[in-house]
């Protein structure tokens, strides 16, 4: 079995627990609780012919008050940074965290998850936007928490990766 740590890093209210939620549990709320700290979830797979047993870390999210605790981000394989395409001040964000994950922890797997799919029409990014993260080189992948859109597929992408350097 192979263990991995992931961490879903982003602004806060972009719904890194509500994807959590929605791929442990398979259920969501519209209730929104804020993330003290980090909650811990455990999900079983099978990916590629292997077990993968993944330690989903929920970490609280970061703003102009409050920045993730590089502790909390020792041993992990991958991690996915969320953006609420509706709120462009979380797209800024997601590239401060990003750049901080590199400098903290150096090249990892990871994915861009712009979330909240189900709001298409009220997203504010820009065309340059995307492009620069696509020139970040990792996968982006739209999700909603909310209709189930793009969640495993987020988780998988991510594997993807880490099975390339696995070998």
């Amino acid at each position: 079995m192979i263990q991995q740590k992931i961490c879903l890093l982003g602004s806060f209210s972009v719904g890194k627990t509500s994807l959590i939620r929605r791929y442990v549990d398979s259920l969501f709320s519209d209730k929104y609780l804020t993330t003290v700290g980090v909650k811990i979830d455990k999900k079983q797979l099978e990916f590629n012919g292997n077990t993968y047993s993944l330690m989903l870390w929920d970490i609280a999210g970061e703003d102009d008050f409050t920045s993730i605790r590089t502790a909390y981000l020792r041993g992990m394989s991958g991690y996915i940074i969320v953006i609420d395409p509706t709120r462009p001040h979380s797209y800024e964000t997601a590239l401060a965290i990003h750049n901080m994950v590199k400098t903290t922890v150096g090249d990892l797997p990871a994915v861009f998850a712009l979330n909240k799919a189900d709001l298409k029409p009220t997203w504010q990014l820009e065309a340059p936007q995307h492009q620069h993260l696509h020139q970040l080189g990792h996968p982006i992948v739209e999700t909603s928490a909310k209709q189930n859109v793009g969640v495993d597929s987020m988780f998988l992408k991510l594997l993807e990766q880490s099975g390339d350097q696995h070998g």
